[in-house]
């Protein structure tokens, strides 16, 4: 496993395509990560993801304080980095209950994952043009959350709870902070659908890069529905393995796409963070947005 304080080092562009408008990052930053680009601010929301994977594709050990993704990276210093620069570029964070559940004393900003580069986060965020920090949006059907932590108590980040009828009754039962808002866009029969997700964020406010942080399942339904263009992946060095019957997760659950409807996606970016690879993919097939996600 890779020192949780294993010194930050500069990452290695090996190939990278110039889509995108270039972002001016603070000088740390930028000798750290190398050069950024993202969609122009004109254009449609944009919906990407990050994850990190083992080499046998396992993001999750789904085991009692091993469930995290520093258990998959090995805690890398340059993970965290690359996970805070995309945080601090994200007008918003969107996670499922189950992402909650396994790191659930975390806020879903840049800072919080890593707080070494908290100024220069802070620096591109003022940048940019943006809130001090992106809204983070639980999605949860059953509305089955703590609204006593940190994400929603704290006041450090707006939070929204997006669930079903039936949660949001559960909820209103009990004592919110101003900080969080709970909106109900799903059934009590039907599971919340990403497009439903996504209209109710862009209906709300005016949200252009949306990042996906998970779990798989929701994940899933997100490259079900054809609302992910681009992928963040970072390959760790290590083969996690699963017994028989092992549920630990992929990254992507519950939708099966191959052989008849595959995702393809594009590589257009490759760094290296010693034995880690990060990776950037885009599916520029996937704009099915409805009119309130595409204006």
């Amino acid at each position: 496993m890779t020192d949780k304080k294993a010194r930050l080092t500069s990452l290695q562009t090996l190939f990278e395509t110039r889509r995108g408008t270039a972002v001016s990052l603070p000088p740390r930053l930028a000798r750290r990560y190398g050069n950024l680009r993202i969609p122009s601010k004109h254009g449609p929301p944009h919906v990407f993801s990050n994850f990190v994977t083992t080499l046998d594709g396992v993001v999750s050990l789904s085991s009692p304080k091993h469930a995290s993704g520093g258990d998959i990276s090995g805690f890398s210093a340059q993970d965290r980095m690359v996970m805070g620069l995309l945080r601090a570029v994200a007008d918003v964070v969107i996670i499922g209950a189950g992402t909650l559940g396994a790191d659930s004393r975390h806020v879903w900003t840049a800072d919080a994952i890593f707080p070494e580069l908290a100024d220069e986060y802070r620096r591109l965020r003022k940048y940019l043009e943006k809130a001090e920090t992106p809204l983070n949006v639980v999605v949860s059907g059953s509305g089955a959350v703590d609204l006593r932590l940190p994400i929603f108590a704290s006041g450090k980040v707006n939070a929204l709870i997006l669930t079903t009828t039936a949660g949001e009754r559960r909820l209103r039962r009990e004592a919110a902070s101003d900080s969080v808002e709970i909106r109900a866009i799903g059934t009590n029969r039907r599971a919340i659908s990403p497009r439903a997700i996504l209209d109710e964020v862009c209906r709300l406010r005016s949200n252009r890069l949306i990042l996906v942080e998970g779990g798989p399942r929701l994940l899933g339904d997100f490259y079900a529905e054809r609302l992910i263009d681009e992928q963040f992946l970072t390959i760790a060095p290590q083969v996690a393995g699963r017994d028989d019957g092992d549920r630990r997760p992929s990254l992507v659950m519950g939708n099966a796409f191959a052989p008849g409807d595959a995702r393809w996606g594009t590589l257009t970016d490759v760094r290296r963070g010693g034995s880690h690879l990060f990776l950037r993919y885009s599916f520029p097939g996937s704009r099915g947005r409805s009119q309130a996600g595409s204006r």
